[in-house]
């Protein structure tokens, strides 16, 4: 085609595309500009006011300049830019628990809770949370401080304070930074986090960190960027600020008979776990329940619905996902410290394979349970208990077998 012709047809193409798609220019050297008034304006007062020193916040700020390589971002005079273009392909719950990665995780554990045996024994005295749980969040979060972690935290969280779809967040956060590098854990260099300022070993947000970080070594300091004991003394105390309950198991892997449904599934659902055994629950290892837990209330849990294995678990599964709010991310902790503490192998449940089907056909679905007046939790393409639950509904009420989990041309049926 010559070239003549792309260009009238490009300009054509761009005539007809409504005004607000076509992306307006970006002066970076201005924005640049406005970023280092944005922080002496707005930052440092703060910053200030929280007993930051001046030279701490010169030194924090000394040559960074705004990381435009990170996600969300919404320069000054831009609108912010609608949903993905396409969806992306739903991660079935499968995908998380990659057998080789857990067995070699695992075993990464075991040396080390030998090599901390003393941080893991003083945490769990004082806090209450097991040494194996501990470790298999500090696995999850860093591979034992072996992952790099390289983004520079300031230029991060001031990258995303000033110019991301939750700037109100991530300047609070940035404040909370500054606080930590007056106190001086560690030199502001070694300061270092992931793209989104989460820090050092156990990925705390700047905020959690003055919360939570335990100083474990006994140096007078929480340096959760090299100290392997603070790392475990911050993980501990985080959990058990957040309502671990001692002695109490995370969860339990069940078989769950076809005449209990699905759709009990739930933190909104819970009984005592001897309730649930009444209704025919058994663990799949064959041992009972241990009768202090049979008292207490456990909690159906399918991530993959009837397409993948089922657990009972307790409140700390919960206070699991207060560190991370995903379902798999609680189970994969809980599951990891089970092979680390105990020597268990995988799952007896099996992960059936499921229908390709996207996050927007996910959307679709929650729509459609939602105009029938049923709460899937939100329509984010996100498969969440709330939506799994639903489906099981329907899916009873239409006479079909509850599987509680969205599959190919469901959102389609739902429609008719």
């Amino acid at each position: 085609m010559p070239a003549v012709i792309r260009s009238v047809l490009l300009l054509l193409m761009l005539m007809a595309m409504p005004f607000a798609a076509v992306a307006q220019p970006v002066d970076r050297a201005a924005v640049e500009r406005q970023f280092r008034t944005w922080l002496d304006t707005r930052i440092w007062p703060r910053a200030r006011a929280e007993g930051v020193s001046r030279t701490t916040f010169e030194t924090a700020f000394s040559g960074v300049r705004l990381d435009w390589d990170l996600p969300d971002l919404v320069p000054p005079g831009q609108a912010a830019a609608p949903g993905p273009q396409r969806q992306a392909e739903f991660g079935a719950p499968a995908a998380y628990f990659d057998e080789g990665g857990l067995r070699s995780a695992a075993t990464t554990g075991r040396q080390m809770a030998v090599r901390q045996a003393g941080a893991l024994t003083a945490a769990e005295r004082a806090t209450g949370v097991p040494g194996r749980i501990v470790l298999a969040i500090w696995s999850r979060e860093s591979a034992f401080g072996r992952a790099p972690i390289r983004h520079d935290l300031f230029r991060v969280l001031g990258t995303k304070g000033f110019m991301s779809t939750r700037a109100d967040y991530f300047a609070d956060e940035l404040v909370a930074a500054l606080k930590i590098a007056q106190a001086r854990p560690v030199p502001l260099a070694q300061m270092k986090s992931s793209w989104a300022g989460a820090m050092g070993q156990p990925q705390f947000m700047p905020s959690s960190y003055l919360a939570h970080a335990t100083d474990g070594d006994g140096d007078g300091r929480a340096d959760i960027w090299r100290s392997g004991p603070d790392t475990v003394a911050s993980i501990a105390t985080y959990l058990a600020r957040h309502g671990w309950q001692a002695g109490r198991d995370w969860g339990f892997e069940v078989r769950v008979p076809a005449s209990v449904s699905c759709t009990l599934e739930g933190p909104d659902r819970g009984q005592s776990i001897a309730d649930w055994e009444a209704l025919g629950v058994t663990r799949v290892s064959g041992r009972p329940f241990p009768e202090h837990e049979r008292r207490g209330e456990g909690f159906l849990m399918m991530p993959a619905g009837r397409h993948g294995p089922a657990f009972l678990v307790t409140p700390n599964f919960y206070v699991l996902k207060a560190y991370n709010m995903s379902d798999l991310y609680a189970l994969y902790v809980g599951h990891l410290g089970d092979r680390i503490g105990f020597g268990s192998g995988g799952f007896s449940g099996r992960w059936a394979a499921l229908g390709r089907i996207d996050r927007a056909g996910i959307a679709t679905i929650q729509r459609a349970l939602e105009a029938r007046g049923r709460d899937v939790g939100g329509v984010d393409g996100l498969p969440g208990f709330k939506t799994r639950r639903e489906i099981g509904r329907w899916q009873e009420s239409a006479g079909r077998p509850a599987t509680c989990f969205p599959e190919p041309g469901m959102g389609a049926a739902l429609g008719r």
